[in-house]
């Protein structure tokens, strides 16, 4: 089967957000480019990059349109709607708009991007990159997220697939994988939920997102299963002062 064109090329790093699209790309085969953000270094407010994304977050993408006009997508709900609207004809990892399935997809990808995502985020920044431990947003964000991890369980429990709608692996789950694989980083076990757990898994053993996740470096959440609270916030530490640096850069920019 010939490969299909196009001029993808996408900007992102190492997150949660940023390897939902190339995990996405990969279930799709479709070629691409791959420029690594390097967060660190704010590469995200430069210029150039905030023409791609005003917002000046990852992942962005850039592709040209079939009447050769080049478009930007910004926020990975976005782009990987956009992809499997344009490239997933054979709905691989998606199904016919107007179905019952398609619009079930969009509950849980809209699921993520406003609770899941933000939610773990804010857990993350409390119990991992704040100046101070304030326990009560640890404990607020920890237990929502803890709650959030319950509604995708008991949906897993439903399911004969095991995936989150219909009959097969979609974006949704696509979109979830990466926050629950770092559920460890926010202090949530997803050992706790038998169902999670074992659609972790059975995410992971896919070749295409087993390669994406990998992009644009290592991926290394799944080995933080296993450490301690303390080994958690020893690595934490080395990305701390940027975290905080980086909100006093933001609360300056108009």
């Amino acid at each position: 089967m010939a490969e299909t064109k196009s001029d993808i090329h996408l900007y992102t790093a190492q997150t949660p957000n940023g390897i939902k699209v190339s995990m996405l790309l990969e279930e799709l085969g479709l070629p691409y480019k791959v420029t690594a953000i390097e967060l660190g270094k704010n590469q995200q407010k430069e210029p150039w990059f905030l023409e791609i994304n005003p917002n000046g977050r990852i992942p962005a993408l850039t592709d040209v349109l079939p009447d050769g006009s080049p478009i930007r997508l910004f926020e990975s709900g976005s782009i990987m709607q956009y992809l499997v609207d344009r490239y997933d004809t054979e709905h691989k990892v998606s199904y016919p708009r107007g179905t019952r399935e398609y619009y079930e997809v969009n509950n849980w990808l809209f699921w993520q991007m406003g609770g899941l995502g933000p939610m773990q985020g804010q857990a993350n920044h409390f119990a991992r990159y704040a100046p101070e431990k304030i326990q009560y947003g640890i404990d607020r964000y920890r237990n929502e997220t803890r709650r959030l991890y319950g509604v995708m369980d008991k949906q897993l429990s439903k399911s004969t697939s095991g995936y989150l709608v219909g009959d097969k692996c979609t974006i949704a789950d696509i979109a979830c994988w990466g926050w629950v694989a770092a559920g460890p980083w926010a202090g949530v076990a997803v050992d706790e939920f038998p169902h999670l757990s074992a659609w972790l898994d059975k995410v992971l053993s896919r070749p295409g997102c087993e390669k994406g996740r990998h992009v644009p470096s290592p991926h290394k959440a799944l080995e933080q299963r296993h450490k301690t609270e303390e080994e958690l916030d020893a690595a934490a530490a080395a990305t701390r002062a940027w975290v905080q640096q980086g909100m006093q850069e933001d609360a300056k920019r108009k």
